[in-house]
């Protein structure tokens, strides 16, 4: 198995390579305006530093999220498009699951990356391996209760220290933790979920409420 992770859905864009052992190389930058700019570069990258072809690859994992609507799908579309140039399956997986998978925590914890407009995307973990509730979108201070006395790990949490007074590494997710579970998951013969967004709300472009029809006469 060669499998290639990739995951945008926060500022960082990161890419993996996986041999079904362990991660053979990977690349991580944080910018949030240049997913775009960014992203085919490392894949590049990752491939020559495994000393690999594009069509070696025989699985793709992309992170599904949550995330803001512009930098999560270009992931998502460059997953879809190599998978289907290279007639490989592409699979998704929740990127604040592969968060969650590289903390160093024992316990129950949260994970939470920054949702923008004050609010986090976050979830609630019984372990690395085991979210307990699904992802949602929300102002710190909704959920202090919720998250009371908790762990937390992402740029969210590093963000409101109020709500989350035990915030801790890693800030970013990576896509050696995703490629990690990923291959994990899938050695165990478990079904990853479709490479489908989670948006959790409306993307922030809209129409204009006043934008005007104009037909033909």
């Amino acid at each position: 198995m060669l499998l290639l992770a990739l995951d945008t859905a926060t500022p960082a864009v990161t890419v993996a390579l996986h041999d079904g052992t362990d991660v053979v190389a990977a690349s991580s930058q944080v910018d949030a305006r240049r997913h775009g700019e960014l992203l085919l570069p490392a894949v590049d990258r990752v491939l020559a530093e495994a000393g690999a072809r594009l069509d070696a690859v025989t699985a793709i994992v992309v992170g599904t999220g949550p995330g803001p609507y512009t930098g999560l799908r270009v992931g998502l579309m460059t997953a879809d498009t190599f998978g289907l140039a290279l007639g490989v399956p592409v699979h998704g997986l929740c990127t604040l699951d592969a968060l969650a998978y590289a903390a160093d925590i024992e316990g129950p914890f949260v994970a939470a990356t920054d949702a923008r407009r004050k609010e986090v995307y976050w979830a609630r973990y019984e372990d690395a391996r085991t979210r307990v509730t699904d992802p949602a979108v929300d102002r710190p201070a909704e959920i202090a209760e919720a998250v009371a006395g908790l762990p937390a790990v992402g740029a969210g949490a590093l963000l409101y220290p109020d709500t989350f007074p035990d915030a801790r590494a890693p800030e970013h997710v990576s896509a050696a933790a995703l490629a990690a579970l990923a291959a994990e998951r899938l050695a165990k013969g478990e079904e990853l979920e479709a490479p489908r967004p989670l948006y959790l709300r409306r993307p922030d472009a809209q129409v204009p409420k006043n934008y005007k029809v104009v037909t033909p006469k």
